[in-house]
């Protein structure tokens, strides 16, 4: 039995008239999925030359919210675009020294560019699942592979162009650059196929995009959250999971807030017979999901006039539990000054649960919910 050659795929459905098209919405959404996974990413730097802004609050959902779903909506297009151009890889090279350099650089190229897709979205995927069967870190190594994964699918569109410009402008059943094999029809038209990969695309995107939109999470069957939790808000991780005891959020609980020399510590009593504010704000993840709770708290910019903190000044923010990536993280001046900012104590009206960040968590507009620190126990001004 002979391995199958360029030949042995007939089908007129595997065309450039099919691949230029699918390849195209796979180009959209692999940009937007760029340009909003480059502003996730900036989200979370210490380091900001221009301040991530404040408002509107509901910003970060909505940019991860569109980050994730076009990521799933990748899917099926992939899957089609790797299906209608799969014969093409088994062509043999060509011959001639130049040609063969050539063909062999533009296949090096589709290489790490379907390398890269592939391994984007199924880590994508398992990220979006809190699944992590890796030691690296998945956001570096996701910001990495995004840069080298774009770069080849601008080879890629810079030595196909002509192919591209031609296939785009001509009806889909011209037939100039199929392969000399590409000649029985398929099961579907050639717009039958489009339709389909349209259609699945856009079931993928109706199954996942509950995570963001309420109004789809009954039908969003494949979400990663369905929105319910404690307190009617999901939680990422729990108390048990992040090493906090009973112990260390009783009545032994205390938050110090720190500039320079001065120290002020803070019970929970403290904190909550203070000035206390209502804030309507979402609460949005790298994973895509997100919700709108109501959260009530201290203002921090309360907390940090007490030791006489000047504006515009980043704060460290330091969590009771004893490791993780995010147990230590930095609030921007602009976020800290921001009078929606907050020492959360309680969410809908109830004493934040111990899952949710009892005694005391942080709450802030347009923001990461990976920074939304829970358990605080010290703020310090920098």
């Amino acid at each position: 039995m002979h391995p199958p050659s360029e030949a042995s795929f007939t089908s007129r459905l595997r065309s450039a008239a099919v691949a230029a098209r699918v390849g195209s919405w796979l180009g959209i959404c692999f940009t937007i999925a760029l340009i909003t996974g480059l502003i996730s990413h900036y989200a979370q730097n210490v380091v900001q030359p221009v301040p991530f802004p404040t408002s509107p609050s509901w910003g970060y959902r909505l940019t991860q919210g569109v980050h994730v779903v076009t990521g799933y909506a990748s899917i099926p297009l992939l899957l089609v675009k790797l299906w209608t151009v799969y014969p093409k890889l088994l062509k043999r090279p060509p011959r001639g020294r130049r040609a063969f350099v050539v063909d062999g650089l533009e296949r090096a190229s589709i290489g790490v560019l379907v390398a890269g897709a592939i391994f984007l979205l199924a880590s994508g995927v398992a990220n979006a699942a809190q699944w992590y069967p890796w030691d690296f870190s998945f956001r570096t190594t996701h910001f990495a592979l995004a840069w080298i994964t774009i770069g080849a699918l601008v080879v890629h569109i810079a030595v196909k162009l002509p192919i591209i410009r031609h296939a785009l402008t001509h009806d889909i059943d011209d037939t100039t650059h199929d392969r000399p094999a590409a000649t029985e029809p398929g099961p579907v038209s050639r717009r039958g196929l489009l339709g389909v990969a349209a259609l699945a695309a856009a079931a993928v995107v109706v199954a996942t995009v509950g995570n963001t939109v309420p109004a789809f999470r009954r039908i969003s069957v494949f979400a990663v959250r369905d929105g319910e939790g404690p307190q009617g808000v999901p939680v990422n991780k729990s108390a048990a999971a992040a090493g906090v005891t009973g112990e260390m959020v009783g009545d032994a609980y205390r938050l110090e807030v720190v500039h320079g020399g001065r120290t002020v510590t803070l019970t929970r009593a403290d904190l909550a017979g203070m000035s206390q504010r209502t804030e309507r704000l979402p609460i949005a993840c790298v994973e895509g999901w997100s919700a709108t709770a109501d959260w009530t708290g201290v203002r921090v910019r309360d907390l940090l006039d007490l030791v006489d903190a000047p504006q515009g000044r980043d704060v460290e923010v330091l969590s009771l539990q004893p490791s993780g990536p995010f147990r230590r993280t930095v609030l921007q001046g602009n976020f800290a000054d921001d009078e929606r900012t907050l020492v959360a104590l309680a969410l809908h009206g109830e004493p934040l649960s111990r899952d949710h960040g009892e005694p005391a968590r942080l709450i802030a507009p347009n923001r990461p919910g990976v920074l939304q620190t829970k358990w605080l126990s010290r703020l310090e001004v920098a």
